[in-house]
């Protein structure tokens, strides 16, 4: 539940949910932020979801602070809660084309390349937030022995479809971009489609994910 909500800036205000980052913690995020989406409520532009917080956003011509936290303060989240999250199943490739960060990942955690890769595709993953570009899913959680910090150096460009994992999280790259990500894989499949206005996203907080190893003939033959 909500612990705290506060103002921040003039138009906006913060849902704090605590400080800990977990699947229980993030559900209860994506609940309000579900809850509040569908309620239509008068006045709110932007709502922003993360790990343990969301960001309320609102017209100040319209509302205000006072008004906005009460209605949020009296929401029925039951509402939320008919809405049914997808499982996705996420090919990638992980030839060494794609496998930028593997041999750096061999020595940071001690495991040679196929175990790495044993212990990514025999998980679930869980969607807890999008952002940093357009529809990048941060999933969780990675195990233990499997987390590793970020490049030292981040690169310039990381290729769109890139698979990454970082300390407790893994991602997908939905367009090219920087990013200190360690990259494992590469998908053809695309996670980001702005041509659909309602749904951009193939992957949304809340969804889960498997990955499917694949080839490098089928990656190349994904798409025909």
């Amino acid at each position: 539940m909500i612990k705290n909500i506060s103002n921040l800036g003039d138009a906006a205000l913060y849902c704090d949910f605590g400080n800990e980052v977990n699947k229980d913690i993030n559900s209860e995020v994506i609940k309000f932020f579900k809850a509040i989406k569908e309620k239509n409520i008068e006045g709110i532009n932007n709502l922003t979801p993360s790990y343990n917080k969301l960001i309320v956003s609102y017209d100040l011509r319209i509302s205000n602070f006072k008004k906005i936290k009460e209605v949020i303060e009296n929401l029925d989240i039951n509402e939320s809660q008919k809405t049914v999250n997808k499982k996705l199943e996420i090919p990638v490739c992980c030839d060494a084309v794609f496998s930028l960060d593997i041999e750096r990942l061999e020595k940071k955690l001690n495991f040679k390349k196929d175990k790495i890769l044993e212990n990514f595709f025999n998980k679930e993953y869980f969607c807890y937030m999008t952002g940093f570009i357009a529809g990048m899913p941060f999933l969780g959680d990675l195990d233990i022995d499997m987390r590793a910090q970020r490049l030292e150096t981040p690169r310039v460009k990381v290729p769109k479809g890139s698979v990454g994992v970082t300390e407790q999280f893994a991602n997908i790259y939905t367009f090219e971009s920087p990013g200190g990500w360690n990259i494992i894989g590469n998908t053809p499949q695309d996670i980001f489609d702005s041509s659909k206005e309602k749904e951009p996203n193939l992957i949304n907080p809340g969804d889960t994910v498997v990955f499917k190893k694949i080839t490098l003939d089928e990656y190349k033959n994904y798409n025909e």
